[in-house]
């Protein structure tokens, strides 16, 4: 016979067998309860963005006073492997991306650092810099993604129902963000006749600061009694785009209603954002991600959104 004889070895050491099959064996069932079983599996990374902008600046004052400023402190990030950053007139954008050996348990401390480090540098930036502002929520993975759409009813009532949808499924546990797509802002655009100012002998920039003063929010003081301290608020705010035309304002010794010479009318955002579509129809969606270990709330998430659907 060529080569041990493994039979006979193994007949001669059977409590070393069975040992081994049984650690084995464990080994095996530990291993299989370990494994990943998520549909939606949670995994880090280990970028963010750090965004700033100082709108009328050069190219040049925007890398010397601001990106290079930025990056000098951003050096100084636990973990750091290397900063990418593009720069443009006015605006800048830097990644920060950790070694790939950094624990996950590490990454949001190591972020709230970056955030305060920028922080502490913030006032030495020249006036007029908006941010800089931060994203690092890269890992959130929505799982669920609905579509609504509604034939006879306008963009923003279905809108306003998928945002009381959106309330209803944030309250259903595990549920950690859920994001709308394809909602499109609406702008109010009050429209003059060039003609009509002139031939009244009407200012411009008065008739927009009387409704800017018609819809100021300030404060109106107080009534404090015995018992009670009660708020005192002026009326006249603006509560639709039909109030407009009901401002009155002054202009040569003439008390003029707006509806007389202009016209208001509500529009969506031209561009527009985004759209989601579902079936070549316009539409908005709603993404669900999960918080880690939530999986289980899909089919709790699923039987609440067919309910509010139904109910609408």
């Amino acid at each position: 016979m060529i080569g041990p004889n493994l039979s006979d070895w193994a007949l001669k050491h059977r409590s070393f067998i069975v040992f081994a099959m049984l650690a084995i064996t464990i080994a095996g069932i530990t291993s299989y309860y370990g494994l990943g079983r998520s549909e939606d599996p949670a995994f880090t990374f280990r970028t963010m963005v750090v965004q700033a902008a100082w709108p009328g600046a050069t190219l040049d004052d925007t890398l010397n006073q601001v990106t290079e400023r930025l990056e000098r402190k951003l050096q100084e990030t636990n973990e750091l492997d290397y900063l990418r950053s593009y720069t443009g007139p006015g605006l800048t954008t830097i990644f920060v991306n950790l070694k790939g050996s950094t624990s996950p348990s590490e990454v949001p401390d190591i972020w709230y650092q970056v955030r305060k480090n920028i922080g502490d540098i913030q006032r030495t930036l020249p006036s007029g810099v908006v941010g800089p502002g931060f994203n690092g929520d890269f890992g959130d993975t929505y799982g669920l993604i609905y579509g609504f759409t509604a034939d006879g009813f306008t963009h923003r009532e279905l809108r306003d129902h998928i945002e009381d949808i959106r309330s209803r499924l944030l309250q259903v546990p595990d549920v950690s963000k859920i994001e709308i797509l394809g909602a499109q802002d609406e702008h109010i655009f009050v429209e003059f006749s060039t003609q009509v100012l002139a031939g009244l002998g009407i200012d411009r920039a008065a008739l927009v600061a009387a409704l800017q003063a018609q819809n100021a929010v300030i404060p109106a003081g107080s009534l404090v009694t015995g018992d009670e301290k009660i708020s005192i608020r002026v009326t006249g705010a603006f509560r639709s785009e039909n109030d407009l035309l009901d401002v009155n304002f002054l202009s040569n010794g003439q008390l003029i209603r707006l509806r007389d010479i202009g016209e208001v009318r509500r529009t969506l955002a031209d561009p527009p954002q985004p759209m989601f579509r579902v079936n070549g129809k316009p539409a908005i969606g709603l993404a669900i991600a999960m918080r880690e270990g939530g999986g289980a709330a899909d089919e709790l998430c699923r039987s609440r959104t067919a309910a509010a659907g139904r109910a609408a």
